[in-house]
């Protein structure tokens, strides 16, 4: 099988070809650049494109893009079309860049093409920048939020086999094997760092002050991925 890989590299395609593409590569999903000769000969299109910006604007991006994506797969045959999402983004509204990840579900849905969705919980390559959003000199803020973290090279392979399968015409939660909460997870990251630096809970601090309970955590039915959050940091 021919996946094509939109806006993502390193994806394990277990004996597949798996042929990236993205701006370095002349392929625009906004503009539309590129698109058709992209997507051609391809049976899978893995859409691994991001927003530039986690605003308002970013349900602009998603609908373009979407919108383009889909309909230069449509023309092309393509029988597979997989997008990545988040556990949980459908019951985050105060977010604008949920809101737009359900945009970009809603307008797959509709399309033309078999999809899979593949929710993610938060990477676990994410925390860095989580710290730097509420860090103010030897503090960082976190709110007390739940989260189930997940290693990026788990979920790249498990979208590689999602995209080597037949068309879920669903949605497929994945998720990490433990959950904390998110000041505890940066209590290890930092001490994994041998950082001076201490947390302090704070449920107004940050992205995910605005995520009420345990809505990103994986319920029952998901895929658990194998590597944890410890291992990781060692």
């Amino acid at each position: 099988m021919k996946f094509a890989v939109i806006g993502g590299t390193g994806l394990n395609s277990a004996g597949h070809q798996a042929v990236p593409h993205s701006q370095s590569t002349g392929v625009d999903v906004i503009s539309g650049q590129g698109l058709e000769e992209a997507v051609a000969g391809a049976d899978v299109v893995v859409n691994l494109t991001n927003s530039p910006t986690f605003d308002d604007a970013s349900p602009a991006f998603f609908q373009t893009s979407m919108d383009n994506l889909l309909a230069a797969s449509g023309k092309a045959g393509v029988g597979h079309f997989v997008i990545l999402s988040i556990v949980g983004v459908d019951q985050v509204p105060a977010l604008d860049y949920y809101r737009a990840k359900v945009l970009q579900e809603e307008v797959l849905k509709a399309g033309p093409v078999p999809y899979s969705i593949v929710r993610a919980t938060q990477f676990m390559e994410f925390m860095d920048a989580t710290l730097s959003w509420t860090a103010d000199g030897d503090t960082v803020r976190l709110p007390h939020t739940p989260l189930q973290p997940i290693a990026a090279a788990d979920v790249a392979a498990i979208v590689a086999e999602v995209a080597a399968g037949a068309p879920l015409n669903g949605v497929l939660n994945i998720a990490g094997p433990d959950v904390y909460p998110l000041d505890e997870l940066g209590r290890l990251t930092l001490a994994a760092k041998s950082d001076g630096r201490s947390v302090v809970a704070d449920d107004t601090a940050g992205m995910f002050a605005a995520v009420n309970g345990d809505v990103l955590v994986a319920r029952s039915g998901a895929r658990i991925a194998p590597t944890h959050y410890t291992e990781w940091l060692s």
